[in-house]
């Protein structure tokens, strides 16, 4: 069969559906990830039911799908699997009639099963079969599922579970054969990576881990998204400090200053330990990209509050940030406190918070004219090569894009995605900066 598989929400999302797509190619099916194809013979929709916008996107991408299916793929198989369905499996399966099959986030197998795949359990190593739905020089190195923390607005660990680490050889072993399949940037992802080890070790080993990955798996870049500012390892800021191929970048979800909110949130923190936490990155790692992401709207958040929030952030002067409004979930230990501050409320709040970010955002990217800076390319199109520096992300952070104009003929026949390149920044936007290469 031809089978095309969507995936919506986080990068350990993409992850599950790469593992899913090894299962699915080594039965002899031809898979892709394509959200605009019609021509398949099964699409596979690999939801997110985190937050009420992804919950949203996730029911209209399985209805976008049967629409297509309606106006004429007649043959076409649609199933939908992950977080949303875990949690609302028997409500849409009601509401949704027309989706041949619902999955949970843990029966991948039964998916290849169901399809037609004989049992590749013992049968297939996905690490090495694992295609990649990114571009190929770059790849998530998921290191855990699951998650212990209780945080009072989120509904993961009753979709995922408990953390459960996968060993460090294991990684590193995964690490490996990425780099060797072209990977050039790993990007170390779970639900909180600063939990990484103890139940596996009984120990924080996310340092350990690093060390390993930077000594020995050949990456050019390795990159830390999601960790958690309560207990954070030491041992990772050393290996950050001390490893040139690991990235100057931390990705830390705050979600707040204040004391009584974040209490509330259950963050295992307060603002005095933020605050001590983002100074020790500054004087430790003084030049770390630090990325939060921070919530507006909790039950509970007076003006005082979010403008409290608000002088934090112009304070705290983040490189990079993210902000959403507060989504009510079942079952959450916040459940119980309603939703007291209206949706527009919200979405006013989300808007000046962002717009204060935005012109740190510029005053940063500012400072950077003039400089160079070691680049990645990620894609080469119309308006000319586009690439990131290491304290940017793919997907969510800023871009380099360096004009056609500003690109000798020379150049252009050696550069391709995946290449690095020395660029020279010669002007700024709020969000991207634009350079010319000086070595290629």
């Amino acid at each position: 069969m031809r089978i095309n598989i969507i995936t919506l929400g986080c990068s350990k999302n993409t992850v599950d559906s790469e593992n899913l797509a090894a299962r699915l190619k080594a039965q002899g099916h031809s898979v892709f990830f394509d959200r605009q194809s019609n021509d398949c013979d099964t699409v596979i929709v690999n939801t997110c039911g985190f937050i009420g916008d992804a919950k949203e996107e996730s029911v209209n991408t399985i209805l976008q799908q049967i629409g297509v299916k309606t106006r004429g793929r007649k043959a076409c198989r649609i199933v939908a699997c992950g977080c949303l369905v875990e949690r609302y499996r028997d409500e849409l399966v009601k509401e949704i009639p027309e989706v041949d099959a619902w999955y949970g986030v843990h029966e991948w197998e039964k998916i290849a099963q169901d399809l037609g795949a004989i049992d590749t359990k013992g049968t297939i190593d996905t690490i090495v079969e694992r295609p990649l739905s990114t571009p190929s020089h770059y790849a998530y190195l998921k290191i855990a599922e699951g998650c212990n923390r209780n945080c009072s607005y989120c509904a993961i660990p009753l979709i995922r579970g408990a953390h459960k680490s996968i060993p460090i050889d294991d990684l590193v072993d995964e690490a490996k054969i990425l780099v060797a399949k072209g990977v050039k940037e790993l990007i170390v992802i779970s639900q909180d990576t600063t939990w990484y080890g103890l139940d596996l070790y009984h120990r924080r080993a996310l340092g350990e881990l690093l060390n390993r990955l930077a000594d020995e798996s050949g990456a050019a870049w390795i990159r830390l998204h999601y960790t958690y500012p309560a207990s954070f390892p030491d041992d990772a800021i050393d290996a950050i400090a001390s490893h040139p191929n690991i990235c100057n970048y931390i990705d830390i979800p705050l979600q707040h200053i204040n004391s009584r909110i974040l209490s509330s949130m259950q963050r295992g923190i307060d603002r005095e330990g933020t605050l001590r936490l983002l100074e020790k990155f500054r004087q430790r790692l003084p030049d770390a990209a630090i990325r939060t992401t921070l919530i507006v709207g909790y039950p509970g958040e007076s003006a005082e509050d979010f403008e409290e929030l608000k002088e934090f952030v112009r304070q705290a002067r983040f490189d990079r940030m993210g902000c959403f409004a507060y989504s009510p979930e079942e079952g959450t230990p916040a459940e119980h406190l309603g939703d007291p501050v209206p949706d527009e409320e919200k979405e006013r709040r989300v808007s000046e918070l962002m717009a204060v970010q935005e012109a740190i955002s510029l005053e940063k990217n500012e400072a950077r004219v003039g400089h160079t800076f070691r680049c990645l390319v990620d894609r080469i199109d119309e308006d000319g090569i586009v690439a990131r520096t290491e304290y940017d992300s793919p997907e969510v952070d800023d871009e380099v894009l360096i004009p056609h104009n500003k690109i000798s003929t020379h150049q252009h026949i050696n550069v391709a995605p995946g290449d690095f390149i020395t660029v020279r920044i010669t002007s700024a936007m709020e969000n991207d900066l634009i350079g010319e290469i000086t070595e290629a």
